[in-house]
This record gives structure tokens, C-alpha cells and sequence, in this order.
């Protein structure tokens, strides 16, 4: 994941966007968000904790951040497999980066892939919530 630092977030955001132009239907989409987050690097039991716990998403999504304002990681995982390719997404953009530009990054590729047409309310709302408790996470360390 080193290239992820080497790339603003808004480059992440068009990367995201090309790569889900060449595909045709959202039954290829939704398999490669899929496939994406079966590449998510493990995610320790230790971590699954209440603290971590991302609220409002319908299925189980944990959170951890560990850095500070210069370079914020975060790592994420769910128990289902279209939301950890989402979290997968999140991370590319999100991960690796000064929290300012955290604060300051609104999730274009959502739109920009047609993500928010083909989400369910439930994760929709998931998404969102797991977007606030991220750039929360960057506030936090900007203070």
C-alpha cells in the first residue's frame, strides 16, 4: 500500500473512477468491490472492540486510526463483503495522508463511479457513517 502515499487523495479519487469505467454492469462491480476487500490486510480479533465499532452501518464495520496530523493510517474491516470493499475504497483515498487533507477531502469517486445510485439505504448510510468517524478521527488529530 506504499503507492497509496506517493498519490494525493483527489489522484486516488480519479484512479478509483478509471478503474470502475472498465466495467460494463453493476454485477462486475459489485464483484471487484468485493475482491478488493478480500485484500484488506488482517485485521486483528484485539480490534474488534466497542471503541472501534463504526455506528450507524448495518453490518459490523470496525475502525482504527494510529498516527497523528503529519500522517494519519486508518485500518477497517466488516463482516460482509461488499462493505469491505467499500472500506477498501475509503482507505485508498482516506489512509496515509496529512488529516488536513483528510478534513478537507469530500468523497468524490462515489458519485464519480455511480456508487450512490447502486447503494442500498442501509449502506448508504453505513458509508456515511464510517466516512464521519474517519474524518472525526482527523479533526481530532488537527487539534
Amino acid at each position: 500500500m506504499n503507492e497509496i502515499a506517493h498519490t494525493s487523495a483527489a489522484q486516488a479519487q480519479q484512479d478509483i473512477a478509471e478503474e470502475f469505467a472498465f466495467f460494463s454492469d453493476w454485477t462486475e462491480r459489485y464483484q471487484y468491490l468485493i475482491d478488493l476487500g478480500r485484500k484488506l490486510p488482517a485485521f486483528p480479533d484485539a480490534w474488534k472492540t466497542e471503541p472501534h465499532r463504526v455506528h450507524g452501518c448495518q453490518s459490523m464495520v470496525w475502525l482504527v486510526s494510529s498516527g497523528d496530523a503529519a500522517n494519519m493510517h486508518f485500518d477497517a474491516i466488516s463482516d460482509s463483503a461488499i462493505v469491505s470493499g467499500l472500506i477498501a475504497l475509503m482507505l485508498r483515498v482516506y489512509s496515509d495522508r496529512p488529516a488536513q487533507e483528510i478534513v478537507a477531502t469530500e468523497p468524490q469517486f462515489i458519485t464519480a463511479i455511480g456508487l450512490a445510485k447502486h447503494l442500498s439505504p442501509t449502506r448508504a448510510n453505513g458509508l456515511a457513517a464510517m466516512l464521519a468517524k474517519l474524518k472525526d478521527h482527523a479533526a481530532n488529530a488537527l487539534v
